[in-house]
This record gives C-alpha cells, sequence and structure tokens, in this order.
C-alpha cells in the first residue's frame, strides 16, 4: 500500500545508496527527517551520563532517589503526549509542521536543562524534550516513508530505527567528552540544540509530503515534489494512481456508515494472533528493562564497583554500542532469517543476558564486605549511621544502601584488601582522606597534593567531599 514500509533486503540497500547518489533529493529529504531519529535517541540516552554530575550539584537529587527518577521518567511521560498529539498535527498541520514543532521543544528543552539552577526546572525541560521526542517518533518515520521512492522506501524507514540507536551511542560518546569540561552535565544537555536548529533550517527549505498535499487537494503540488523524486514519468503517473486511489478508499470507509466492532475484530483468530504478537512483542521488550539499563547505565556500573564516573560512562559505551550493533544485524538478517526465527534467537539472548545480570548481582548483595563493629566504635556517635548503632546483626554495605536514614555510608578499609570491615560513618562527614573512601560522587580521576585514598584503582581528592554511598562487589577490578 502506498506510504507503507516496503520489504527489503541487501540489494535494497544497494539501490538506495546507488539512487541516492544520482538523486540527491531523495538523500536530503531523508536524511533531515531522519536527525529527529537521531534527536530521539540522544536525548533519551543523554540523561544517564548527566545524570551522575546532576547528583553532584544538586544535593537534594542525590539524597532523594525519586527526584532523580521524576528527571527521568518525564521524558517518558512527554513522549506518550508527544505521540498522541503527534498523530493529529500530523493530519491537521501536516508532516513538515511537525517536524519543526518537534524541533522547538527538542530546542526549549535542551536551553531550559542546560540552564537549570534545581531540579524543577530539570523536570520542565525534560517534559518539553519528552514532548519533541513523541513527536519525532510518529513523524519522522512517516515523512521518510511517504517522501521516497516506493522501491527503497524500506531501507530509508530502517535508517530511523538505526539513528535512534546511533543517537543513543552518540550520547555517551558526548558524554565521556564533557566529563572535565567545567559544567559537565550542562553542555551534556545543551548539545542537544544544536541537532534541533539544524534539523529546523533543513526542513524550512523542504516541502510538505506528497500524500498530505494530494489529501488536502492540492494534487499539482504534490505530483511537482514527486516529479524530484522518482526519474522516471511512468514511475510518477503510477504513485499518483497509487495516492488517488488511497485517499479515496479512505473517504469511502469515513463515509461508510457501518461501525467495526472491536470485540468482533479480537474474536477473529488471524486479527486476534497478529495482536498479541504485535502488542506482547512491546510489552515485553519494556519489560525486560532495556529503557533502565539505557537510562541508568553508568549508575548501574558504578553500583557494580567502578567509582569513577568516567570509568562508568566509558564501560556504559559497550551498552549503547552493542544496541546500534543490534539494530544493523537486524536490518541486515530479517530478509534473510525471517522475523520470527530472528526474534527467537534475540528472546533467548536476552533471557541469558537477564539471568546473568540477576546471578551476578546476588553473588554481590549476598557477599557484601562487612562493616567494622570495632573500627565504628572509634567514633563518637553522632558521627555514625543510627541504623548500624540499633542493629543487633551483621551489617554490611548492602544494608547501608537499604537503611532507613538517608545519611547513611558505608566506607570499607583504606589498608590492603578493599574487602576489610571498615566503620559505618554519616556520608556527610566522609571525606576522601578517611579510612576508606565512599563511592558515589563527582570527582574525577585526578588526585591533589597532600595525599590520596584509593578505591578500586580510582584515585579521589582527599579535600573534596563526597557524598555517595560506597558499593565494592566481592570481585576485583
Amino acid at each position: 500500500m502506498e506510504g507503507g514500509a516496503h520489504g527489503f533486503d541487501g540489494s535494497a540497500f544497494r539501490e538506495c545508496f546507488s539512487l541516492s547518489w544520482r538523486n540527491p533529493y531523495v538523500l536530503r529529504l531523508a536524511f533531515s527527517a531522519g536527525i529527529g531519529g537521531l534527536l530521539f535517541g540522544y536525548d533519551t540516552g543523554v540523561i544517564s551520563g548527566a545524570l551522575l554530575y546532576i547528583r553532584d550539584d544538586f544535593r537534594s537529587v542525590d539524597k532523594n532517589t525519586w527526584l532523580q527518577e521524576m528527571i527521568v521518567s518525564m521524558a517518558v511521560a512527554g513522549a506518550i503526549i508527544g505521540a498522541a498529539v503527534g498523530g493529529w498535527t500530523n493530519d491537521r498541520f501536516g508532516r513538515r509542521t511537525s517536524i519543526l514543532v518537534a524541533d522547538l521543544l527538542f530546542f526549549a528543552g535542551a536551553v531550559v536543562m542546560a540552564s537549570a539552577t534545581g531540579p524543577v526546572q530539570l523536570v520542565v525541560g525534560r517534559v518539553f524534550v519528552g514532548l519533541g521526542v513523541g513527536m519525532a517518533s510518529m513523524t519522522a518515520p512517516l515523512y521518510i516513508s511517504e517522501a521516497s521512492p516506493a522501491r527503497i522506501r524500506g531501507a530509508l524507514v530502517s535508517t530511523n530505527g538505526f539513528l535512534i540507536t546511533g543517537g543513543q551511542f552518540l550520547s555517551y560518546l558526548i558524554n565521556l567528552a564533557f566529563t572535565k569540561a567545567p559544567g559537565t552535565w550542562r553542555w551534556m544537555l545543551g548539545v542537544a540544540g544544536l541537532p534541533a536548529v539544524f534539523q529546523f533550517v533543513l526542513m524550512l527549505f523542504l516541502p510538505e509530503s506528497p500524500r498530505w498535499l494530494y489529501r488536502k487537494g492540492r494534487v499539482e503540488e504534490a505530483e511537482a515534489i514527486l516529479r524530484k523524486i522518482y526519474m522516471a514519468e511512468e514511475e510518477v503517473t503510477r504513485e499518483m494512481q497509487e495516492l488517488k486511489e488511497s485517499v479515496e478508499a479512505e473517504a469511502r470507509e469515513r463515509g461508510s456508515s457501518e461501525k467495526v466492532s472491536l470485540t468482533a475484530l479480537v474474536k477473529t483468530p488471524t486479527v486476534r494472533r497478529a495482536l498479541v504478537a504485535g502488542v506482547g512483542l512491546q510489552v515485553f521488550q519494556q519489560l525486560v528493562g532495556i529503557n533502565t539499563v539505557m537510562y541508568y547505565s553508568p549508575s548501574i556500573v558504578q553500583l557494580a564497583g567502578f567509582a569513577s564516573n568516567q570509568t562508568a560512562l566509558a564501560l556504559s559505551l559497550v551498552t549503547s554500542g552493542l544496541n546500534a550493533l543490534g539494530s544493523i544485524v537486524s536490518i541486515y538478517f530479517i530478509d534473510r532469517t525471517g522475523r520470527r526465527k530472528l526474534l527467537v534467537i534475540s528472546l533467548v539472548g536476552v533471557i541469558a543476558s537477564l539471568a546473568l545480570l540477576s546471578a551476578v548481582f546476588h553473588q554481590t548483595t549476598t557477599h557484601s564486605p562487612a562493616v567494622g563493629s570495632a573500627d565504628t566504635r572509634h567514633f563518637d556517635a553522632s558521627l555514625t549511621c543510627p541504623d548500624s548503632r540499633t542493629s543487633s546483626s551483621g551489617w554490611d554495605c548492602t544494608r547501608c544502601l537499604k537503611a532507613s536514614s538517608t545519611e547513611c555510608g558505608f566506607c570499607a578499609s583504606g589498608a590492603g584488601s578493599k574487602l576489610l570491615p571498615g566503620p559505618a560513618r554519616l556520608r556527610a562527614r566522609l571525606r576522601a582522606g578517611d579510612q576508606g573512601t565512599p563511592h558515589r560522587g563527582g570527582g574525577e580521576d585526578a588526585g591533589e597534593a597532600g595525599g590520596q585514598a584509593q578505591v578500586l584503582g580510582t584515585a579521589w581528592p582527599r579535600q573534596q567531599e563526597r557524598r555517595g554511598v560506597s558499593v565494592i562487589p566481592t570481585f576485583s577490578i
């Protein structure tokens, strides 16, 4: 059907590059709209690294996990609304206008977040970005499919999915690049405004979708654009005929008095199986936790014992890189292997990975280093964690993490093995020069004169106050 994503294989991509080389106008249309997918991926991935440094600048965010979750999740909430509104704006005002509005939202969100003076402003900025993400996810692939030649339509639409995962990988690279820059997270979040401006300028000089123009009765304009997209007259004629048939079919459906019962559709075996498979796959894709991994990847790496923000971001590149690589592999094999077989293989990999991840974290939790009661008694009671003083059983690193007191911290012994017991102290009073070092915080690898404390190969300045919570696993780096 006209406007749909046609099947494709390796030859389709070769033809795509060949045709784009002979007709750069097609490539310009697809690339300009595809920037929306890149922004989608970047804005969903960048918060994972920026959050490490936001916690250091705003103590309220560091102490309250619900604030961290709010900053991350409001983009998703905005995307839900943006996608719903995007469907309406696409039909009412056109695909091109919707992309321009999404770019304005992306830019506004980037500016608001980069200039944030507190968590509330960050949340507002994330809502703007989420609205842009929702509109872009609805509009970019639709514009590409309707403004590209039919025989390479599937290949061009598929590149939008790759640009989303590529944007996430790019966000990790940019996060890593700005770890040494003054303002760190402000640069990470603010950079997203540049491609939004770039796409906005490009789209100003591009036409509306031919299909939308035809639906609005602007037939001559639609035909003029198709003549730029197709190089042969017979192709233009055939596409115009398909547009006519498709638009007339839509008009007949809207004018039909027959109401389709949702219950009747669900009772139809073929429709029911397709519905369960399609919706179930999307639900499963969310429940496996891929969004959590992408949003909190550096934080998860730190929970595994890698203290440095830079190290956590560098290791997170592996996750985002494999995510982007998976998109390329699926594009290449989907027609060679088949949808079902490729899906089953992917699900086996997902299940195995989740099982391995669960086993590793279970091992870490059950073998957490103990808190030394003798070391803790050396300090005044006002300086130690109140939960550990009232506990009758053994106190370890994991229990510190789950303590009801938000001020609880944990220090392993600074001498010899990092698994030796250390004192349980209030994290607000912890400094890197004390006996042991808390794990999480905003410093980097470079130490200062006057001595350093080493945690898993990472040096922390003696003078800088650390506000994080230490998690030191049983395995070493």
